[in-house]
């Protein structure tokens, strides 16, 4: 598919208002994601479990309106925001040649998310495709009859176009994005991975230990340009594309260590871009250094399977297999909690992905 085949060509523009609503899903990558191309293209291939717990409720009513400019107003957790208009006005410049009804009406977006604003978890990708499925959603009330494959792979495109991670929040359980050589993908849309799950990864868990809950000193978007010219790029992009592969075959055969081998790597690759490029910077604070030796020596002392994952950031997702989880969590809260803010985490476990409320 192309972008062309993701324009709404015609629609019903009588219809005066309506009211729609969906809960996104965040998601944590396992082969990272770093550097774009423009139009939130990515540079090489990412692969992600989508999240159950940590979510984003919208809801969408619009208007019928005359005016010609765009019209809306944000209300988050009940309160009006302002500060969330610039990002989601510059979400409907980017998608409008799509959905050329966003002129047509007045939207009142009205979004909530199920884990703390302030907890250091990004919300980027569960509200942009949250507000990416309430778009679909409006354009199927216009008339629009859809396939859940193409309502979902437009819900997905669009989503790109507001954060780029957001792509991989559609669906579940596993999603890439970025055309690779070991799976169905695409650099528009995120795919559902299409190899086998092996029942080692069924009902994962994740508990995200909020290290630092403060914004972060470098913001993702200049995170991701400064892989250009980054002396290491090439070579960043084949491992990501190496690593894909070899993790297609892992979650197919259920080998958990050579899971963890994959996982905990991407994640210091990825904070290893950070410190090699120019301007450089370090986004983990010594909190992030201290739970992962210890989750290290954990895992060598119980022969366990635990491990780590990281976004570009100080906290720490743990990830176990269930039938982990009844020790994880003794370790967590005797071993970890000390060094999160306020003694914060959240437990969560892979998911389906988004649903229509």
């Amino acid at each position: 598919m192309t972008d062309q085949d993701f324009i709404l060509k015609s629609y019903n523009s009588n219809v005066e208002s309506g009211s729609v609503k969906w809960s996104s899903p965040s998601n944590i990558a396992l082969v990272k994601y770093w550097g774009k191309r423009k139009n939130q293209i990515p540079e090489n291939p990412s692969i992600s479990f989508t999240l159950s717990n940590c979510k984003t409720i919208t809801e969408v009513t619009y208007t019928k309106k005359t005016s010609s400019e765009f019209s809306f107003d944000v209300f988050f957790e009940g309160e009006k925001n302002e500060a969330f208009k610039p990002k989601i006005q510059t979400f409907f410049e980017r998608i409008e040649s799509y959905v050329p009804f966003l002129r047509d009406y007045h939207f009142n977006i009205e979004t909530s998310n199920t884990f703390p604003h302030s907890s250091g978890i990004a919300s980027s990708a569960s509200g942009m495709s949250a507000l990416a499925l309430c778009l679909m959603s409006i354009e199927e009330d216009l008339g629009v009859d859809y396939a859940d494959d193409y309502f979902n792979r437009k819900a997905s495109f669009l989503a790109r176009l507001g954060s780029g991670s957001a792509c991989r929040s559609i669906e579940g359980e596993l999603v890439v994005w970025g055309k690779n050589r070991s799976t169905e993908s695409s650099d528009l849309f995120g795919v559902r991975f299409d190899g086998d799950i092996h029942s080692n990864f069924k009902d994962y868990q994740d508990a995200i230990l909020l290290v630092d809950k403060g914004e972060k000193q470098v913001s993702s978007t200049l995170g991701h340009k400064l892989m250009y010219g980054h002396p290491f790029a090439k070579e960043r992009f084949s491992q990501a594309h190496d690593n894909l592969g070899k993790l297609k075959d892992i979650l197919s055969s259920g080998d958990l260590k050579e899971f963890i081998k994959i996982v905990e790597s991407e994640a210091l690759t990825l904070h290893a871009m950070m410190m090699t490029s120019m301007p450089y910077f370090i986004l983990m604070k010594p909190n992030t250094l201290e739970i992962i030796n210890r989750i290290w020596k954990f895992r060598e002392e119980n022969n366990s399977n635990i491990c780590f994952t990281l976004d570009a950031g100080a906290n720490v997702h743990v990830l176990f297999p269930k039938a982990e989880e009844s020790k994880v969590y003794d370790f967590i809260k005797s071993e970890l909690v000390a060094y999160c803010q306020k003694g914060h985490y959240i437990c969560d476990s892979v998911g389906n992905g988004a649903k229509r409320l």
